[in-house]
C-alpha cells in the first residue's frame, strides 16, 4: 500500500490568486463577488446555525471569530458557508415558474404528464397492489410503449 501525498494548506489570499489565474478574472472582480455574497455561520459539532445573512467574506470571517470567542469554542467547531440563493416559497410552486413543466399524475388521477410535457390517460389494473395500498397504474405513450407509474 502506498502512502497518499500530503496536501499543503494554503492561505485564502493564495487561493484567490490561484482561482483568478485559473478563471482568468481579476482579483477585484472576485473580491466584489465575495463581498456581495451572503454567508451563514454554524457549529460543526451540532450543525446548529449560529448566524445568518452576513454580507461579505471578511465580515463573515470576523463574525465567526467573534462568536467563537463569545461561546468559548475551538477553531474547528465554528465554520461559515455561502448561503444558497433565495429559495421560492411554498406559495410559489415550481409549476408556476416559466419553463417548468409540472409532471406526474394529475390531482384527479385520470391523466399523467411525463417530463417532456406529453399527457396520457392513466390506466388502472383490476389487480390490487397491497404494498402500495392501491391498484397498479401506468400509461401508454404515443409509440405504444407501456410505462408503470409506481
Amino acid at each position: 500500500m502506498g502512502s497518499q501525498p500530503v496536501r499543503k494548506k494554503i492561505s485564502f489570499k493564495n487561493f484567490l490568486h490561484k482561482v483568478t489565474r485559473f478563471l482568468d478574472v481579476t482579483e477585484e472582480t472576485l473580491a466584489e463577488t465575495l463581498a456581495e455574497t451572503s454567508f451563514y455561520i454554524f457549529r460543526t459539532d451540532t450543525n446548529a446555525v449560529i448566524a445568518r445573512g452576513i454580507d461579505g467574506y471578511e465580515a463573515a470571517k470576523d463574525r465567526a471569530n467573534h462568536l467563537r470567542k463569545q461561546f468559548g469554542l475551538k477553531w474547528d467547531q465554528v465554520k461559515f458557508r455561502a448561503e444558497r440563493k433565495a429559495e421560492s416559497s411554498k406559495a410559489d410552486s415550481s409549476a408556476s415558474k416559466p419553463g417548468k413543466i409540472k409532471f406526474g399524475v394529475s390531482q384527479d388521477g385520470k391523466t399523467f404528464t411525463n417530463a417532456y410535457g406529453q399527457k396520457s390517460k392513466v390506466q388502472y389494473s383490476p389487480n390490487f397492489n397491497r404494498s402500495k395500498g392501491r391498484r397498479f397504474r401506468g400509461y401508454t405513450d404515443a409509440q405504444g410503449n407501456y410505462h408503470d407509474i409506481d
